[in-house]
């Protein structure tokens, strides 16, 4: 067991003995953030101190008194109102890098999701262009998410629920018909398009490939006899373009189609469920006010009783006329998700998406109040390419394709960017910032360090003829050394809150810091003959080192792949 989850397990088990009846849910144990105060800050007492009956001070004394038992720790201290500040023995830190060499990429690995199941739907946009920038955040933070669950144990299904029913697919076959007729020389205008149909360009290979499959069959007939074999034909060469975009950012999904859901019957199993339980109702909901909302009508329609489940009002299912509503179809899609047993569902919704949080989670716990259910929204990315703003818009045709930003900036840099903040914050992505090699620039830094470790390594092999293997790691006591095994140790820490939390951004945070602490002993070794990674004449130190080298590479390389991005051993 990694030694950051042995003492969080030791502070939990003392805690118990000391008050049997706190509940320890809450206990963290992290680094300090001022290496002064020692190595590990936990927060027990400040959370269980209500529990425990005494005062937040005095229980972290009683806890002092059991944890410096542990033979990992030299001293612990109490700060503040009640926070417990711990040093670790050096030894226990030479000990647990002997772990990292004898795991390596295993190290850390938890059993969090182990014999569990987890869908994670993302991207999902409509099929009716390619992926534009706009959309790679979504699409990169939901693969991460997905990569984290599976680093903890889950078996993950990645899903695209394809919104292949709706309005905006009207307007995509009548725009390819366009593209059908100029491909037949058919003269077009600008008035051929209405402000809600699509003018890009990318619908005019569809409208060769309509004339190559149908010749003029479908020329100068009514809307009725070509609509739907156009609109089917559209929507599947949207899908190949989509499937592209996001093959180029190394991600596979599986795909959910609305209007087969729809036509298997997914809606109306859903709305028996909900009716079974008295949660349907035939009403009028109020005219909205201030703004428009989807699905009203002043006439009775079948309604959710969405607020009985949180929501700020009931939500309407099927319309007068007998049409399921949008709504539906999401309700159908979540009932399909719930069918099929995963212990985990996680939804990861565009910014322009928030709206919709409210009422999906008041459906799933209708539909299943015990099943776990977490939606993540991520904000928007402003796009510049050097300073100058980067507008979009898909109906216009003007928008940069995630195709066309890949073959631009490259594959982890889009990853790396899309998942390097908090997804409730908004990411400035500029074109040339994010490919600069400079500090300034993460993904470098971090591949920098990987790069530089690997050099070391060669050098090494190059000297002494053979990859060397440490005796003994005690000589590594100089405190940027121990600086950087205290790092290394809470890569398994870092998983699982990332895991748990469902934040990748901690893992690029995490690998920030890890390459910052290389880069400073490496600065150290320049200035200190004694700190170099390499000395001909001391093997074994240079052994030692070299072992301290293998593991930071270890663990930077885990963290990359964890974000679906590609370790560099050269920089060019």
């Amino acid at each position: 067991m990694p030694l950051v989850f042995e003492l969080q397990e030791f502070i939990e088990k003392s805690l118990k003995e000391i008050a049997p009846s706190v509940h320890t849910d809450k206990v963290v144990l992290e680094p300090t953030k001022d290496v002064s105060h020692g190595d590990l800050a936990s927060n027990a007492a400040m959370v269980c101190a209500k529990m425990a009956g005494i005062s937040p001070r005095e229980l972290a004394q009683k806890l002092i008194d059991k944890i410096t038992t542990h033979e990992a720790i030299v001293s612990a201290e109490i700060a503040g109102p009640g926070f417990i500040n711990i040093k670790l023995k050096p030894n226990a830190l030479q000990n647990e890098l002997q772990q990292i060499l004898n795991h390596q990429s295993a190290y850390g690995t938890h059993t969090l999701g182990a014999g569990k199941t987890a869908q994670v739907e993302y991207v999902s946009t409509n099929p009716t262009g390619p992926m534009h920038i706009g959309h790679g955040r979504n699409a990169v933070l939901g693969d991460t998410v997905a990569n984290l669950l599976e680093k903890v144990g889950y078996k993950v299904t990645r899903e695209y629920y394809v919104n292949d029913a709706g309005g905006q697919t009207i307007a995509l076959a009548r725009s390819a018909y366009v593209r059908y007729k100029e491909a037949l020389d058919e003269s077009i205008s600008d008035n051929d398009f209405d402000q809600d149909m699509y003018k890009g360009d990318y619908l005019i290979p569809v409208g060769a490939a309509l004339v190559q499959k149908y010749g003029d069959s479908l020329l100068n007939k009514p809307e009725a006899e070509w609509f739907e074999t156009v609109r089917l034909f559209a929507i599947d060469a949207m899908m190949d373009l989509i499937r592209a975009d996001l093959k180029s950012l190394g991600i596979t999904m599986e795909y959910a189609s609305e209007s087969a859901l729809t036509r298997e019957g997914w809606v109306a199993k859903a709305l028996k469920v909900l009716e079974q339980k008295n949660d349907v109702y035939t009403g009028v909901l109020e005219k909205p006010k201030g703004h428009q909302v989807d699905d009203w009508e002043e006439r009775p329609q079948i309604l959710f009783k969405a607020t009985a489940y949180g929501d700020d009002v009931d939500r309407a299912l099927q319309k007068s006329d007998g049409s399921w509503t949008y709504f539906a179809g999401d309700v159908g899609y979540h009932y399909y998700k719930i069918s099929r047993n995963y212990d985990v569902l996680v939804n990861i919704l565009g910014f322009d998406h928030v709206g919709y949080v409210k009422r999906l989670m008041s459906a799933v716990k209708a539909l299943k109040s015990d099943q776990t259910y977490t939606i993540k929204t991520c904000q928007m990315v402003n796009f510049s390419d050097n300073g100058e703003p980067v507008r979009m818009s898909k109906r216009a045709g003007t928008f940069v394709t995630i195709e066309q930003l890949v073959e631009r900036v490259g594959k982890d840099a889009v990853r790396f960017m899309m998942i390097s903040r908090h997804q409730d914050m908004v990411i400035d992505f500029d074109f040339k910032k994010v490919v600069e090699q400079s500090k300034d620039n993460p993904l470098f830094y971090i591949q920098y360090a990987h790069a530089r470790i690997h050099s070391v390594l060669r050098h090494a092999m190059q000297i002494f003829g053979k990859s060397l293997t440490a005796d003994s790691l005690e000589c590594l006591n100089d405190e940027a050394e121990l600086g950087l095994i205290k790092g290394l140790i809470q890569w398994p820490r870092v998983v699982v809150s990332a895991a748990h939390h469902l934040e990748p951004h901690r893992v690029a945070n995490y690998l920030y810091d890890l390459a910052s602490l290389f880069h400073s002993l490496w600065n150290k070794g320049k200035d200190n003959t004694q700190l170099r990674f390499i000395d001909e004449k001391s093997p074994t130190q240079t052994a030692a080192r070299l072992a301290l080298l293998r593991s930071t590479a270890c663990i930077l390389a885990e963290g990359l792949e964890l974000l679906g991005i590609t370790p560099v051993e050269e920089m060019r």
